[in-house]
């Protein structure tokens, strides 16, 4: 795993396409925005195993991943 120290506005890439940036650091939060191509999933970490029950009850699968929102 590798470990960065970095300030608000500092950006990190992943390949020539995923690019990860500092928005704001708030007490023990740290907000990230996260420019990624639409094919590619982003997904918080505690959300990657959760099955999400559709209202009847049936799996509906992962949920979609909300670019832009907080």
């Amino acid at each position: 795993m590798l470990v960065l120290t970095r300030k608000i506005g500092d950006k990190v890439l992943l390949g020539e396409e995923i690019e990860i940036a500092v928005v704001d650091i708030r007490g023990n939060q740290v907000k990230l925005g996260i420019s990624a191509p639409l094919s590619l999933p982003v997904l918080r970490g505690e959300l990657k195993d959760r099955e999400v029950k559709a209202p009847n009850g049936d799996r509906a699968g992962p949920p979609p991943s909300p670019r832009g929102s907080g």
